[in-house]
């Protein structure tokens, strides 16, 4: 086909299109444009030799988020990190603390928490080997490192709030409190109440005492892996595998003698046949081995094939083959199944008349000790009850885990918590007012001394319809009003009713980028401290990740 070169179209009358426009077809040699192509292609040639810059700062480019990593962990006070490491002694040197803190953080900034994956990214990634300066620390330096400085997440936090603050993004006119919960590195199969525990115990006491009694009756005052008599005494041994070593010797004399006397023996009959001219009966020794594993591998073939037949055959007199209805359906006899337990147990609880109390015996999670049974809005989880408070620049400014599922408890704890990381970031803002969801009201903590707050006294959608329905209100709760009518007063207001829609878009999209974006859906670490530890760690390279985003250029150039 010819090209137009300068407008990229077919000649008419040639190829394809030119063919199209004498058939009349003159759309479809519109859809047939055939655009200018390259005269060659760049060659990938991998095995030319490369010198690779010797300045690893050339490695990534000016804006990339691991130099904004490197000066982050340059500007914090580490000095925590190297207590352990006085550096003047005898033994094997250690990776730098200021390295490995870079390298953690700039994993779950990328939403990398296994060790393995990190310790793999510093072989394979250009980011990760600059960070680690070219080192691959291994899977378990790194899980050493993160479970060894779980009390220095607080200040990580609180260092990387005071560049938030320094930036100008920890301003806290409005802030929205929520929590959200976080799934445990547990099962929920692993949940025991009390007594399940105890009579596990029990048993494994029982079993070992079994055990013990089996090998007294056994062995008596013996171990149990002693020689036996026979071979106990050195002379006796020695004998004794002599022996056995003769009787093997005469045992395979046997067998060569056996092969030779078969062998002249089927040299003699084919001599003799071709003596006489008649055609050799049988096959060498070797050959009928052979043939009789033939033999029986054809056997066991036609059995199976007979099965497989017998089976066909009586699945269509049954009528097995027939297309299955909806009725028969794995997945609809399962439901089924499982609706006939529920409703069994529904009946099994209206028979006995059993009273709420008796619902709630405690248990507790034998891989997570900690961890508890929480609802969250996909249904029940062994997990913690993670709390953030939220600016309205997204910032996170206070980070805790609690192992109580109700959020009722965690106001006055998180306020107080906010109070503190601001005075340690060195921030003199004044909160404005603290928003709170419907979990949190309570008249304790409606009256509770600390900053101006919103506490929903019903989900949003309720508050919605109680401000249309009866309409706006203006103006201050009337006197004598109880907390909860002067809150749904104020709720109803105009201002307080814009004000507290700022709740779900202010620490909603936290959470959503915590979960959803990075991954972040389930603690990696067991207990309490640690999973409080790794959700500070979470927030904080949530925070960082805000204000890298934010900063027209990076704090650090590779310049």
């Amino acid at each position: 086909m010819k090209v137009s070169q300068s407008v990229g179209r077919p000649v008419p009358g040639h190829g394809v299109a030119g063919f199209a426009q004498a058939s009349g077809h003159r759309r479809q040699a519109r859809d047939l444009l055939v655009f200018p192509m390259a005269f060659s292609y760049i060659k990938a040639d991998r095995d030319q030799l490369f010198l690779m810059p010797a300045d690893m700062r050339e490695w990534l480019p000016e804006g990339h988020l691991a130099w904004f990593v490197l000066d982050v962990v340059a500007r914090l006070d580490t000095r925590a990190l190297h207590v352990a490491h006085p550096n003047d002694g005898a033994g094997r040197a250690a990776y730098d603390p200021d390295v490995m803190l870079a390298l953690l953080i700039y994993a779950y900034c990328t939403g990398a928490r296994s060790s393995r994956r990190i310790e793999q990214a510093c072989h394979t990634d250009v980011a990760y080997r600059v960070i680690c300066a070219n080192q691959a620390p291994d899977h378990s330096t790194i899980a050493r490192f993160r479970q060894a400085h779980d009390r220095f997440a607080q200040e990580l936090f609180v260092g990387a709030l005071a560049l938030c603050a320094q930036a100008g993004l920890a301003k806290v006119g409005t802030v929205a409190i929520d929590g959200t919960k976080m799934a445990a590195y547990a099962s929920m199969n692993a949940n025991a109440t009390l007594a399940q525990v105890q009579d596990e115990v029990a048993a494994m006491f029982a079993d070992a005492a079994a055990n013990d009694a089996d090998e007294e009756r056994m062995f008596g005052d013996r171990i149990g892996d002693e020689l036996p008599d026979a071979l106990a005494d050195p002379r006796s041994r020695a004998a004794r595998l002599d022996i056995a070593q003769r009787q093997l010797k005469a045992a395979k004399e046997a067998q060569v003698e056996r092969v030779a006397k078969a062998n002249d023996a089927a040299d003699h009959a084919e001599a003799k046949a071709r003596a006489t001219g008649k055609k050799p009966q049988g096959r060498p020794p070797k050959d009928r081995a052979v043939a009789r594993a033939q033999v029986a591998l054809a056997l066991a073939e036609a059995k199976a094939a007979d099965r497989r037949r017998r089976a066909e055959n009586n699945a269509a007199q049954r009528g097995y083959y027939k297309r299955a209805t909806p009725d028969e359906y794995a997945i609809v006899r399962y439901a089924r199944a499982r609706l006939a337990r529920v409703l069994a147990k529904a009946g099994k609880v209206a028979a006995h008349d059993l009273k709420p109390s008796q619902y709630g015996e405690p248990k507790v999670n034998l891989t997570d000790l900690d961890a508890r049974v929480m609802k969250s809005r996909t249904g029940y989880l062994v997990g913690y009850n993670a709390q953030a408070a939220v600016n309205e620049a997204g910032v996170v400014l206070a980070a805790e885990v609690t192992q109580n599922p109700s959020d009722s408890t965690q106001l006055v704890p998180m306020l107080a918590a906010l109070a503190d990381n601001l005075a340690g970031a060195g921030s003199d803002e004044v909160v404005g007012t603290a928003l709170f969801d419907a979990g949190y009201w309570s008249e304790a903590n409606a009256t509770a001394p600390g900053p101006d707050r919103l506490i929903g006294t019903a989900n949003s959608r309720k508050l919605k319809e109680m401000a249309h329905a009866q309409g706006y209100r203006s103006g201050p709760a009337p006197e004598g009003a109880r907390p909860i009518e002067a809150m749904e007063h104020r709720l109803c207001t105009k201002e307080g009713s814009d004000l507290y829609a700022k709740r779900s878009v202010i620490v909603e999209p936290v959470f959503g980028q915590h979960k959803e974006v990075r991954g972040f859906r389930r603690l990696s670490r067991r207990g309490l401290g640690a999973a409080e530890g790794e959700w500070k760690l979470i927030n904080t390279t949530h925070n960082l990740l805000k204000l890298f985003r934010s900063t027209p250029s990076p704090i650090l150039s590779p310049s």
